[in-house]
């Protein structure tokens, strides 16, 4: 993780188009903060990104075009509609529960 926040630091500049494969994958949750607001940052010096992601966290970013790929082929979602804000939402919200029923702890 550490070594992908030095490389978003250091190595990616404005201008750019950066093309980023599940970047969340060794990021705790407040390195995906920290990420998303350096992207922020190379996205206000005109920067683009692509990037295939998991994360809610990442999703989130204000403005982003977030393109479901599925057996239907590419469709354009809201945030608020995709499975991972959707399970993660649910989760955060009734984690008992789904524990419970995870786990089968009646």
């Amino acid at each position: 993780g550490e070594a992908f926040m030095s490389l978003l630091a250091h190595k990616f500049r404005g201008k750019g188009l950066y093309l980023l494969d599940e970047p969340e994958a060794a990021l705790s949750p407040n390195r995906q903060l920290a990420a998303l607001s350096a992207i922020h940052q190379l996205v206000e010096d005109k920067s683009q990104f692509i990037i295939a992601t998991h994360s809610p966290i990442l999703l989130s970013y204000p403005h982003a075009k977030i393109v479901l790929f599925d057996g239907t082929g590419l469709s354009e979602v809201a945030y608020e509609d995709t499975e991972h804000y959707a399970v993660t939402h649910d989760f955060l919200n009734n984690y008992r529960a789904r524990l419970d029923r995870l786990l089968d702890q009646d």
